[in-house]
């Protein structure tokens, strides 16, 4: 006689299989995206960016020494769990401490050697500015509302914002997440994925998950499924001829978006985030299709020399290689 499981029972196997949800590892989640982001810094034509974004994770590994554990707003969560609505938005659960942590970060990098000199009147505009002008530029990140004049101190602000979200995630309960609609959103913060992963190792190998831009949690979704609209139909994989398949474009016919795949089963270093802003060339050939990216990385400084591509680089489909 089949018996139907109840939900309990439901997540307790899938537990058993892989793990639905990866929280951060916050002790070593920023050093190692410094790490990854200097190696892709090398030979790749935006090395001086890249090795720049490398310098504010760095900020962002030793603000997060001096940041108390977080107080979880328990009655939150609870209604977040009874409703199966993301854990705490992150609009919604804003923690004062992030200007704490952009002060820290911002002291960092204004004596830190090799910091490009057109970035010190913005590091000293961010240090002197008013909390409460500060709070509505965090406010319009967060909402993807970015103002043009936002768009400097974006990297800065949303790394201070990422710092204080990853702790607060990292000291969520696995079992507290609740299961939550749509799966192409963190059931943690409600952020989008920047990128997804193919993870390797443990019970997550060979799964796929979506990398979260925010609070650096990730969920999983079976591959060959559009990350932004879920559509299985017209998924294909788009990459840059003769330049490997760590990083791919995965495109959807359905809604006309592009998310891109990082594959560590190619590259056990691969890092979501720091491979995606690596990739930028790829972003450059996609911006020459009909397919429009899901979404930015929270890092990324948008006011960035599309000259700087290889004008002799094209797309491929590595599954025709």
């Amino acid at each position: 006689m089949q018996r139907i499981l109840q939900r309990g029972e439901i997540e307790a196997i899938d537990q058993i299989n892989f793990p639905r949800v990866r929280l951060p590892e916050i002790g070593s989640l920023f050093a190692e995206r410094a790490a990854r982001l200097r190696q892709l810094a090398q030979d790749n034509p935006i090395a001086d960016y890249i090795e720049f974004i490398a310098q504010i994770v760095d900020a962002q590994h030793q603000a997060l020494a001096d940041l108390p554990a977080p107080e979880l707003p328990t009655a939150a969560m609870a209604l977040a769990q009874q409703h199966s609505m993301p854990l705490l938005p992150a609009a919604d659960h804003l923690d004062p401490a992030w200007q704490q942590v952009l002060d820290r970060m911002l002291a960092t990098m204004g004596s830190a050697q090799g910091l490009p000199a057109p970035l010190q009147p913005l590091i000293a505009s961010l240090r002197e500015m008013p909390a409460a002008e500060r709070e509505a530029i965090a406010q319009r990140l967060l909402q993807k509302e970015v103002a043009a004049r936002d768009v400097g101190m974006a990297p800065f602000v949303m790394a201070a914002l990422q710092v204080v979200f990853a702790q607060r995630a990292a000291h969520i309960s696995v079992g507290d997440v609740p299961y939550t609609e749509p799966a192409t959103i963190c059931p943690v913060c409600a952020s989008e994925p920047v990128a997804s992963v193919l993870r390797i190792g443990g019970k997550a190998n060979g799964h796929r998950y979506l990398h979260c831009g925010t609070c650096c949690s990730e969920w999983h979704m079976v591959r060959v499924k559009c990350s932004h609209c879920e559509s299985t139909k017209g998924i294909k994989y788009q990459g840059i001829e003769g330049g490997g398949d760590i990083v791919t474009a995965e495109t959807c016919d359905e809604c006309g978006s592009y998310r891109k795949v990082v594959n560590q089963e190619k590259d056990p270093l691969a890092e979501p985030l720091a491979d995606d802003l690596a990739s930028l060339m790829l972003d450059l050939l996609m911006s020459e299709t009909r397919f429009k990216r899901a979404s930015t990385n929270p890092l990324l400084y948008v006011a960035f020399a599309e000259e700087q591509a290889e004008g002799d680089q094209a797309l491929v489909d590595p599954a025709a290689e």
